[in-house]
């Protein structure tokens, strides 16, 4: 049975990038720096691999690439509320260094989600009127950031009793058992 609510679950998260309007499009994603506070954010999907690798895009003065460099392990949270499928994934951050993947992705992405990466000031600066804001011509801080899944929790919210299965990640195979939900 776990290895067809895994299927699920997989297929669910293959659907959020293909669907516009599908709940897992968006997740929240969660980090600790060295100041040990969960910091949270909604994230929007990217990419989606086979292998439960997880992209999103982001700018790399934000903080969240302040907090992954400083301990890359995360948790993501999706939830899709007609299902009431809750999935929690733990992994490990990577930041895509690589400049010709980055300069791939800048192509492949809309005009339109281009200047949220080319503000003057960084992400979460202070300033006195949103109107305002300056933007970069010709240079980017556009960032790829790819999660290595390593431990899932599916939850499934039904009647008469809740479902819940935590898969690992052991020798690039995942195993599934119930817990107590």
């Amino acid at each position: 049975m776990t290895t067809n609510i895994f299927k699920e679950l997989k297929k669910e998260l293959q659907d959020g990038l293909t669907q516009k309007e599908h709940p897992f499009k968006y997740f929240t994603l969660a980090t600790v720096g060295l100041d040990h506070v969960a910091r949270l954010r909604s994230i929007v999907l990217r990419e989606f691999s086979d292998d439960f690798k997880i992209t999103f895009f982001t700018d790399k003065r934000s903080k969240k690439v302040i907090h992954i460099k400083e301990n890359n392990k995360v948790s993501l949270l999706f939830f899709h509320p007609q299902k009431m499928i809750q999935l929690k994934i733990e992994g490990i951050a990577t930041i895509i260094k690589d400049d010709k993947i980055l300069e791939a992705y800048w192509k492949r992405t809309p005009d339109h989600l281009k200047k949220d990466y080319t503000t003057t000031s960084a992400p979460g600066s202070a300033i006195s009127d949103n109107t305002n804001i300056e933007y970069l011509t010709n240079e980017n801080h556009f960032c790829l950031v790819s999660i290595e899944a390593k431990k899932i929790e599916y939850l499934k919210i039904t009647k008469p009793n809740h479902l819940k299965i935590r898969y690992s990640k052991e020798n690039n195979k995942w195993n599934g058992e119930f817990l107590v939900p």
